[in-house]
């Protein structure tokens, strides 16, 4: 296992993290194997665990809190809030209000006294950051949270967020949280350039692309993944977005057989290779996925193993477009961009 320091924090984490979005309902994945997972990760020099408060409306931070109980100080543990919980109004966004009462179910579900990286899951357009940041310092002072970050921001709330910061004299965003993988390279034009301004750590989720670059969809062959039983949009093969996906990865295949790689350790690879990236998200559901994905753990990719990724899918590329988490509203509601 490769180790990176997380932005200028300090803190030493694997180049591989846990994400526990599976746990529980969404993967349907019971406590015992939840725990296994764990150890397993653990054991393989995995230090950094990531959750939400709203994946499995909090069952998986339940999960994860007895997973890692007693041995709690030796991992660096993240979760993140803002998604709605519930459908009163108020549980959800960045506000004052929200997050004071957010955190403190995330400790309860979590069974721990303070969280080391508490994320913004999605920027909110109806609070201004320096409400949400005062809050954050706050918290961070008051010890219930070590540092926080952002995820899925697009650029230019990124840099909003680093000058309300220094304008108020309040404690900063030190990482974000983006989409990254072979087939979604659009961040390399806008949002990694920024993290790499502000010296932030950035932790990627969805390396394998919700499964297209698990190895487990290829031209001719049925798509049983878990992702697409839920998403099926997102493996509709009369898409064009899809077609033109499916299309790189059979590239991509050829590309990871003649470097004698599997697809994961291509996709994983990929993405630990960029200079702005810390560590990429694992979500394994099963423990043989943890160990497939594991795999990729020293998987250092050569030159023209890149350049011939580079030449399947162009630098800065989102091959399926309309699934970027970072447009600007404008860009989505009519309303916000006609007088």
């Amino acid at each position: 296992m490769q180790y990176r320091t997380l932005g200028h924090t300090g803190v030493q984490v694997s180049s591989l993290a846990l994400g526990a979005m599976n746990f529980g309902a969404i993967g349907r994945t019971t406590q015992a194997e939840a725990t296994a997972i764990v150890d397993a990760a653990l054991d393989a020099g995995i230090n950094l665990i990531d959750t939400a408060d709203m994946y499995s409306d909090g069952e998986s931070e339940e999960m994860v809190g007895k997973a890692i109980a007693g041995r709690r100080d030796d991992i660096v543990l993240a979760t993140k809030a803002t998604m709605p919980m519930g459908d009163e109004r108020n549980h959800r966004g960045s506000s004052r209000r929200w997050l004071v009462t957010a955190l403190d179910d995330s400790l309860r579900r979590l069974g721990v006294d303070h969280v080391d990286l508490y994320q913004m899951h999605r920027w909110d357009p109806t609070t201004s950051d320096e409400e949400t940041l005062s809050a954050l310092t706050d918290l961070q002072r008051a010890g219930k949270i070590r540092y926080f970050g952002s995820s899925t921001f697009p650029a230019h709330r990124i840099v909003q967020a680093q000058w309300a910061a220094r304008e108020h004299h309040l404690g900063r965003y030190v990482t974000e949280q983006p989409s990254y993988s072979v087939l979604q390279r659009g961040i390399e034009s806008h949002v990694l350039p920024v993290t790499e301004q502000y010296g932030l750590g950035v932790l990627v989720w969805s390396p394998l692309a919700s499964g297209w670059l698990s190895g487990a969809v290829r031209a001719g062959r049925e798509i049983t993944t878990s992702r697409s039983t839920f998403m099926p949009q997102r493996f509709d093969l009369t898409v064009p977005a899809n077609r033109a996906r499916l299309d790189a990865v059979e590239q991509l295949a050829q590309v990871a057989d003649d470097a004698g790689l599997t697809m994961i350790q291509l996709a994983l690879g990929f993405v630990t290779a960029h200079p702005a990236v810390t560590s990429a998200l694992i979500g394994p559901r099963t423990l043989d996925h943890l160990h497939a994905q594991l795999a990729a753990a020293d998987t250092v990719l050569p030159a023209d193993v890149l350049d011939a990724i580079d030449a399947v899918v162009a630098p800065g590329t989102d091959l399926a477009a309309d699934e970027k988490f970072d447009t600007p509203p404008a860009l989505l509601d009519p309303a916000l961009r006609r007088r």
